[in-house]
């Protein structure tokens, strides 16, 4: 099973001989396996003449691109993370931009007895204390920062025998929960994309610590004086604008709504 960095290291929408042209984003693999970045970019190049190329990873991985100068800007879901980044004097500009929510799937019969629950701390400490499978993606994620700290907030250690810390993205990380029968930690977006193809169910949502809100942020050009910030903050300022954000909130799969615009 390939990497999430692997899977998604070059999405080009577009070869272009410019490098000027070109714009490097690392983001989550939640934008990508949602289909977000694919309804959105093509209308980006269609704005502006910017091919953007997508690195999608955890949010560890492409803030560490970030610091390393190998992309232009970063998408991620992870604040703290994200806060240290901009401290550090890494990135500039972090905006807003769009939200949805956590949610813990798992298999109809519920072995753990979560359903229904509003903390999602109790329903974790459920899980395992009844021993269930629950797959992690373990990837340094924004999805696996946010389950680290919630089994944090449980007062339970994920050592139980059937926790499973895979190292892969949202997409594959569902994949595997569903033939294991077995719980995971979701965001939504990723789950309404998915969900048709998995015999898996939504068993804990709305506690306001689900809440999961997603940042744009430029690498900072006085670290990286090469890097394409021109084409960055032309992304940056594009998607923070009226029209890619109204095209955020009309992305829907199935009739359902998977980000809420944000950036006001």
């Amino acid at each position: 099973m390939k990497t999430p960095f692997l899977l998604a290291i070059a999405l080009t929408f577009s070869a272009v001989s410019n490098a000027a042209d070109v714009v490097r984003l690392a983001t989550t693999t939640s934008t990508y396996h949602s289909g977000l970045l694919s309804f959105l970019l093509p209308e980006f190049k269609k704005d502006t003449g910017y091919d953007v190329q997508v690195m999608a990873a955890g949010t560890g991985k492409a803030l560490r691109m970030g610091e390393n100068g190998d992309v232009d800007l970063v998408m991620t879901h992870a604040p703290n993370a994200e806060a240290t980044f901009v401290q550090k004097g890494f990135g500039v500009m972090p905006r807003a931009l769009m939200y949805n929510d956590f949610v813990l799937v798992g298999p109809t019969s519920d072995p753990a007895k979560v359903k229904g629950s509003k903390d999602i701390a109790e329903a974790l400490k459920k899980v395992a204390l009844a021993d269930s499978e629950f797959v992690s993606r373990g990837d340094d994620s924004g999805t696996h920062k946010k389950e680290l700290l919630l089994w944090k907030a449980s007062g339970v250690e994920p050592t139980f025998s059937h926790y499973k810390a895979v190292g892969q993205g949202m997409g594959p990380t569902l994949t595997m929960a569903n033939e294991l029968l077995g719980y995971t930690l979701t965001d939504r977006g990723t789950w309404l994309a998915y969900q048709s193809k998995l015999d898996l169910d939504v068993l804990v949502e709305g506690d306001k610590r689900l809440f999961n809100p997603y940042q744009v942020i430029l690498i900072n050009p006085a670290r990286y004086p090469d890097l394409n910030f021109k084409g960055a903050k032309a992304l940056s300022d594009w998607l923070v604008a009226d029209r890619a954000q109204a095209l955020i909130d009309n992305f829907k799969v199935n009739g359902q709504q998977l980000f809420v615009a944000d950036a006001g």
